[in-house]
Protein backbone atom coordinates (compact mmCIF):
# COMPACT_ATOMS: atom_id res chain seq x y z
CA UNK A 1 0.00 0.00 0.00
CA UNK A 2 0.88 3.35 -0.67
CA UNK A 3 0.31 6.37 1.68
CA UNK A 4 0.76 10.06 0.68
CA UNK A 5 3.01 11.05 3.34
CA UNK A 6 1.63 14.57 5.57
CA UNK A 7 3.55 17.78 4.22
CA UNK A 8 2.43 21.15 5.84
CA UNK A 9 1.81 23.33 2.59
CA UNK A 10 1.90 21.23 0.07
CA UNK A 11 -0.06 17.90 0.22
CA UNK A 12 -3.07 19.65 1.47
CA UNK A 13 -6.82 19.42 -0.31
CA UNK A 14 -5.97 21.63 -3.69
CA UNK A 15 -2.75 18.97 -3.84
CA UNK A 16 -5.13 15.60 -3.24
CA UNK A 17 -7.91 16.47 -5.59
CA UNK A 18 -5.77 17.41 -8.32
CA UNK A 19 -3.22 14.51 -7.73
CA UNK A 20 -6.49 12.07 -7.68
CA UNK A 21 -7.47 13.52 -10.88
CA UNK A 22 -4.47 13.18 -12.57
CA UNK A 23 -3.83 9.60 -11.09
CA UNK A 24 -7.00 7.84 -9.73
CA UNK A 25 -6.10 5.63 -7.33
CA UNK A 26 -2.20 6.02 -7.46
CA UNK A 27 -2.18 6.47 -4.04
CA UNK A 28 -4.01 4.64 -2.15
CA UNK A 29 -4.51 7.33 0.78
CA UNK A 30 -3.01 10.57 2.47
CA UNK A 31 -2.30 11.43 6.07
CA UNK A 32 -3.49 14.77 5.67
CA UNK A 33 -0.93 17.49 7.34
CA UNK A 34 -1.47 18.24 10.99
CA UNK A 35 -4.24 19.97 12.66
CA UNK A 36 -2.79 21.77 15.40
CA UNK A 37 -4.35 22.06 18.99
CA UNK A 38 -2.18 25.27 19.48
CA UNK A 39 -1.06 25.59 23.79
CA UNK A 40 -4.77 23.14 24.07
CA UNK A 41 -7.06 26.09 22.07
CA UNK A 42 -8.64 23.57 20.44
CA UNK A 43 -11.12 26.20 18.56
CA UNK A 44 -7.97 27.25 16.57
CA UNK A 45 -7.44 23.18 15.38
CA UNK A 46 -11.58 23.08 14.66
CA UNK A 47 -11.08 25.99 12.36
CA UNK A 48 -8.58 24.43 9.75
CA UNK A 49 -11.14 21.65 9.53
CA UNK A 50 -11.53 22.09 6.00
CA UNK A 51 -8.60 20.61 5.19
CA UNK A 52 -10.73 17.25 5.93
CA UNK A 53 -14.11 18.07 5.80
CA UNK A 54 -15.50 14.76 4.04
CA UNK A 55 -17.88 16.49 1.75
CA UNK A 56 -14.67 18.51 0.11
CA UNK A 57 -13.01 15.13 0.36
CA UNK A 58 -15.66 13.24 -1.92
CA UNK A 59 -13.25 13.01 -5.25
CA UNK A 60 -9.90 13.11 -3.56
CA UNK A 61 -7.15 10.57 -2.37
CA UNK A 62 -8.85 8.96 1.16
CA UNK A 63 -7.53 10.70 3.92
CA UNK A 64 -6.87 10.09 7.56
CA UNK A 65 -6.46 13.59 9.56
CA UNK A 66 -3.61 13.74 11.94
CA UNK A 67 -3.33 15.40 15.05
CA UNK A 68 -0.16 17.69 16.21
CA UNK A 69 -0.46 18.34 20.30
CA UNK A 70 -0.39 16.95 23.57
CA UNK A 71 -3.49 18.03 25.34
CA UNK A 72 -5.31 14.94 26.06
CA UNK A 73 -8.82 16.29 26.67
CA UNK A 74 -8.09 18.37 23.15
CA UNK A 75 -7.05 15.60 21.60
CA UNK A 76 -10.35 12.94 22.59
CA UNK A 77 -12.72 16.42 21.65
CA UNK A 78 -10.80 17.03 18.13
CA UNK A 79 -10.50 13.10 17.24
CA UNK A 80 -14.22 12.45 18.22
CA UNK A 81 -15.84 15.56 16.49
CA UNK A 82 -13.48 14.12 13.62
CA UNK A 83 -15.07 10.45 14.08
CA UNK A 84 -18.42 12.05 14.15
CA UNK A 85 -18.09 13.61 10.68
CA UNK A 86 -16.60 10.04 9.06
CA UNK A 87 -13.36 9.29 10.38
CA UNK A 88 -12.47 5.92 11.97
CA UNK A 89 -8.67 6.54 12.14
CA UNK A 90 -6.72 9.40 13.52
CA UNK A 91 -3.10 9.73 13.21
CA UNK A 92 -0.81 11.61 15.74
CA UNK A 93 2.27 13.29 14.76
CA UNK A 94 5.23 12.92 16.94
CA UNK A 95 7.89 13.32 14.06
CA UNK A 96 7.27 16.63 13.16
CA UNK A 97 10.77 17.88 13.41
CA UNK A 98 10.03 21.94 13.78
CA UNK A 99 12.09 23.80 16.05
CA UNK A 100 9.10 25.44 17.32
CA UNK A 101 7.22 22.73 17.62
CA UNK A 102 9.61 20.48 19.14
CA UNK A 103 10.37 23.25 21.87
CA UNK A 104 7.01 22.76 23.44
CA UNK A 105 7.25 19.04 23.31
CA UNK A 106 5.19 18.26 20.20
CA UNK A 107 6.01 16.57 17.68
CA UNK A 108 9.24 14.96 17.75
CA UNK A 109 10.03 16.97 20.92
CA UNK A 110 8.07 14.50 23.03
CA UNK A 111 10.15 11.81 21.74
CA UNK A 112 12.54 12.09 24.72
CA UNK A 113 9.72 11.81 27.54
CA UNK A 114 8.58 8.45 27.52
CA UNK A 115 6.48 9.07 30.52
CA UNK A 116 4.63 12.20 28.72
CA UNK A 117 3.89 9.92 25.82
CA UNK A 118 2.44 7.43 27.76
CA UNK A 119 0.26 9.88 29.52
CA UNK A 120 -1.30 10.70 26.71
CA UNK A 121 -1.80 7.58 25.22
CA UNK A 122 -3.31 6.14 28.48
CA UNK A 123 -6.05 8.88 28.39
CA UNK A 124 -6.65 9.24 24.69
CA UNK A 125 -7.19 5.83 23.43
CA UNK A 126 -9.68 4.44 26.02
CA UNK A 127 -11.87 7.86 25.00
CA UNK A 128 -11.44 7.87 21.28
CA UNK A 129 -14.24 6.44 19.47
CA UNK A 130 -12.06 5.27 16.46
CA UNK A 131 -8.19 3.92 15.86
CA UNK A 132 -5.52 5.84 16.75
CA UNK A 133 -2.37 5.24 14.79
CA UNK A 134 1.24 7.40 15.10
CA UNK A 135 3.85 8.94 12.68
CA UNK A 136 7.07 9.24 14.56
CA UNK A 137 10.84 9.28 14.19
CA UNK A 138 13.77 7.15 15.75
CA UNK A 139 13.79 10.16 18.33
CA UNK A 140 14.69 13.75 18.54
CA UNK A 141 17.73 14.15 19.98
CA UNK A 142 19.06 10.41 19.42
CA UNK A 143 17.76 7.67 17.25
CA UNK A 144 17.66 5.13 20.84
CA UNK A 145 14.59 6.84 22.30
CA UNK A 146 12.54 4.85 20.06
CA UNK A 147 13.26 1.95 22.14
CA UNK A 148 12.37 3.44 25.49
CA UNK A 149 8.93 3.88 23.49
CA UNK A 150 8.40 0.56 21.87
CA UNK A 151 7.19 -0.92 25.10
CA UNK A 152 4.70 1.91 25.98
CA UNK A 153 3.66 1.44 21.87
CA UNK A 154 3.20 -2.13 22.67
CA UNK A 155 0.75 -1.91 25.55
CA UNK A 156 -1.80 -0.03 23.52
CA UNK A 157 -4.03 -1.07 20.35
CA UNK A 158 -2.73 1.31 17.89
CA UNK A 159 -3.48 0.66 14.10
CA UNK A 160 0.01 1.20 12.47
CA UNK A 161 3.26 2.98 13.12
CA UNK A 162 4.93 4.88 10.92
CA UNK A 163 8.62 5.29 10.93
CA UNK A 164 11.03 8.23 9.34
CA UNK A 165 14.13 6.55 10.56
CA UNK A 166 15.97 9.83 11.30
CA UNK A 167 16.49 12.21 14.36
CA UNK A 168 14.38 15.33 14.88
CA UNK A 169 17.39 17.63 15.32
CA UNK A 170 18.48 15.68 11.68
CA UNK A 171 15.36 17.71 10.26
CA UNK A 172 15.70 15.82 6.83
CA UNK A 173 19.41 16.37 6.42
CA UNK A 174 22.20 13.17 6.28
CA UNK A 175 21.01 9.73 5.56
CA UNK A 176 18.07 7.94 6.58
CA UNK A 177 19.47 5.16 9.49
CA UNK A 178 18.48 2.12 7.89
CA UNK A 179 19.96 0.08 10.22
CA UNK A 180 18.30 1.62 13.24
CA UNK A 181 14.80 1.02 11.67
CA UNK A 182 16.29 -2.63 11.15
CA UNK A 183 16.92 -3.10 14.19
CA UNK A 184 13.21 -1.55 15.99
CA UNK A 185 11.51 -3.85 13.39
CA UNK A 186 10.99 -7.28 15.26
CA UNK A 187 10.30 -5.17 18.61
CA UNK A 188 7.16 -3.54 17.54
CA UNK A 189 3.72 -5.68 17.41
CA UNK A 190 2.07 -3.11 15.32
CA UNK A 191 1.54 -3.23 11.70
CA UNK A 192 4.47 -0.86 10.92
CA UNK A 193 4.78 2.07 7.48
CA UNK A 194 8.41 3.05 6.16
CA UNK A 195 8.91 7.04 5.77
CA UNK A 196 11.49 8.41 4.34
CA UNK A 197 13.71 9.32 1.52
CA UNK A 198 11.88 7.41 -0.97
CA UNK A 199 12.38 9.12 -4.25
CA UNK A 200 12.82 6.79 -7.14
CA UNK A 201 11.85 3.57 -8.14
CA UNK A 202 15.23 2.02 -7.34
CA UNK A 203 14.84 3.78 -3.60
CA UNK A 204 11.68 1.66 -3.41
CA UNK A 205 13.30 -2.01 -4.97
CA UNK A 206 15.83 -0.97 -2.25
CA UNK A 207 13.61 -1.03 0.52
CA UNK A 208 11.67 -3.95 -0.24
CA UNK A 209 14.26 -5.96 -1.06
CA UNK A 210 15.76 -5.09 2.40
CA UNK A 211 12.90 -5.02 4.46
CA UNK A 212 10.44 -8.00 3.10
CA UNK A 213 8.09 -7.55 6.01
CA UNK A 214 7.16 -3.84 5.59
CA UNK A 215 4.16 -4.09 2.89
CA UNK A 216 3.41 -0.28 3.63
CA UNK A 217 5.18 2.54 2.32
CA UNK A 218 4.99 6.32 2.54
CA UNK A 219 5.46 8.89 -0.03
CA UNK A 220 6.66 12.47 0.30
CA UNK A 221 8.35 14.75 -1.60
CA UNK A 222 9.08 11.42 -4.33
CA UNK A 223 5.37 12.00 -5.70
CA UNK A 224 6.56 16.04 -6.57
CA UNK A 225 9.53 14.93 -8.36
CA UNK A 226 8.28 12.22 -10.30
CA UNK A 227 4.17 12.25 -9.96
CA UNK A 228 4.35 8.91 -11.54
CA UNK A 229 6.48 7.03 -8.98
CA UNK A 230 3.50 5.71 -7.07
CA UNK A 231 2.16 4.39 -10.90
CA UNK A 232 5.43 3.10 -11.37
CA UNK A 233 6.02 1.28 -8.08
CA UNK A 234 2.69 -0.42 -9.00
CA UNK A 235 3.90 -1.47 -12.13
CA UNK A 236 1.16 0.59 -13.76
CA UNK A 237 3.28 1.80 -16.19
CA UNK A 238 7.06 1.63 -17.73
CA UNK A 239 9.43 2.86 -15.47
CA UNK A 240 11.78 3.18 -18.56
CA UNK A 241 9.05 5.85 -20.06
CA UNK A 242 10.69 9.09 -20.22
CA UNK A 243 8.29 10.64 -22.71
CA UNK A 244 5.36 9.23 -20.60
CA UNK A 245 6.96 10.40 -17.20
CA UNK A 246 7.19 13.90 -18.86
CA UNK A 247 4.10 14.27 -20.35
CA UNK A 248 2.19 12.96 -16.85
CA UNK A 249 4.23 15.68 -15.07
CA UNK A 250 3.76 18.35 -17.52
CA UNK A 251 -0.38 17.82 -17.07
CA UNK A 252 0.10 17.72 -13.89
CA UNK A 253 1.86 20.64 -13.63
CA UNK A 254 -0.87 22.41 -16.06
CA UNK A 255 -3.78 21.08 -13.44
CA UNK A 256 -1.90 22.25 -10.26
CA UNK A 257 -1.47 25.37 -11.42
CA UNK A 258 -4.76 25.89 -12.91
CA UNK A 259 -6.08 24.41 -9.29
CA UNK A 260 -4.09 27.26 -7.48
CA UNK A 261 -5.24 30.07 -10.04
CA UNK A 262 -8.96 29.11 -9.17
CA UNK A 263 -8.86 29.83 -5.41
CA UNK A 264 -9.63 33.15 -4.18
CA UNK A 265 -6.64 35.02 -3.14
CA UNK A 266 -4.52 37.43 -4.13
CA UNK A 267 -2.52 36.91 -6.91
CA UNK A 268 0.66 37.43 -4.90
CA UNK A 269 -0.41 34.58 -2.56
CA UNK A 270 -1.35 32.50 -5.56
CA UNK A 271 2.15 33.46 -6.90
CA UNK A 272 4.03 32.19 -3.47
CA UNK A 273 1.90 29.02 -3.97
CA UNK A 274 2.94 28.05 -7.58
CA UNK A 275 6.77 29.16 -6.67
CA UNK A 276 6.22 26.51 -3.42
CA UNK A 277 5.22 23.45 -5.61
CA UNK A 278 7.38 24.08 -9.02
CA UNK A 279 10.37 23.74 -6.76
CA UNK A 280 9.69 20.61 -6.56
CA UNK A 281 7.70 19.09 -9.58
CA UNK A 282 10.51 21.47 -11.87
CA UNK A 283 12.84 18.19 -10.66
CA UNK A 284 10.74 16.25 -13.19
CA UNK A 285 11.27 18.18 -16.15
CA UNK A 286 14.86 18.00 -18.61
CA UNK A 287 16.06 20.94 -17.36
CA UNK A 288 18.65 22.56 -15.15
CA UNK A 289 18.34 24.39 -11.63
CA UNK A 290 19.74 27.47 -13.21
CA UNK A 291 17.30 27.64 -16.06
CA UNK A 292 14.08 26.48 -13.23
CA UNK A 293 15.14 29.57 -11.10
CA UNK A 294 13.84 31.84 -13.74
CA UNK A 295 10.54 31.20 -12.18
CA UNK A 296 11.20 31.63 -8.80
CA UNK A 297 12.82 35.41 -9.91
CA UNK A 298 9.94 35.99 -11.69
CA UNK A 299 8.34 39.15 -9.78
CA UNK A 300 4.63 39.08 -10.68
CA UNK A 301 2.17 36.17 -11.72
CA UNK A 302 2.16 36.93 -15.12
CA UNK A 303 5.28 36.65 -15.01
CA UNK A 304 5.47 33.33 -12.99
CA UNK A 305 2.89 32.01 -15.05
CA UNK A 306 4.81 32.82 -18.55
CA UNK A 307 8.54 31.21 -17.20
CA UNK A 308 6.60 28.18 -16.37
CA UNK A 309 4.93 27.98 -19.88
CA UNK A 310 8.08 29.06 -21.51
CA UNK A 311 9.59 25.78 -19.59
CA UNK A 312 7.08 23.52 -19.90
CA UNK A 313 6.91 24.21 -23.93
CA UNK A 314 10.76 23.99 -23.24
CA UNK A 315 11.05 20.40 -22.16
CA UNK A 316 8.04 19.16 -24.20
CA UNK A 317 10.28 20.00 -27.35
CA UNK A 318 13.52 19.03 -25.46
CA UNK A 319 12.08 15.43 -25.28
CA UNK A 320 10.91 15.37 -29.17
CA UNK A 321 14.97 15.90 -29.89
CA UNK A 322 14.05 19.44 -31.68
Amino acid sequence: MLILAPMQGLTELLFRKTYEHCFPKAIDYAISPFLSLTHGNLADAWKKIDDVIPELNADSIPVVPQILGKEPLEFVDLANRLYDVGYTEINWNIGCPMRKVAAKHRGSGILPYPGEVNALLDYVVPKMKGQLSVKMRLGHRSKDEILQLIPILNDYPIANVTIHPRTGKQQYSGEVDLDAFEQVIPQIRHKIIYNGDLCTLGDYTRLVQRFPSIKDYMIGRGVLYDPLLPLKIKGVIDADDKTQTLAASLTFISALTDAILSREIHDESKMRKIKEYWCLLRRSLPISELVSMKVLHAQSLGETLSEIHNLTHQSERADLGY
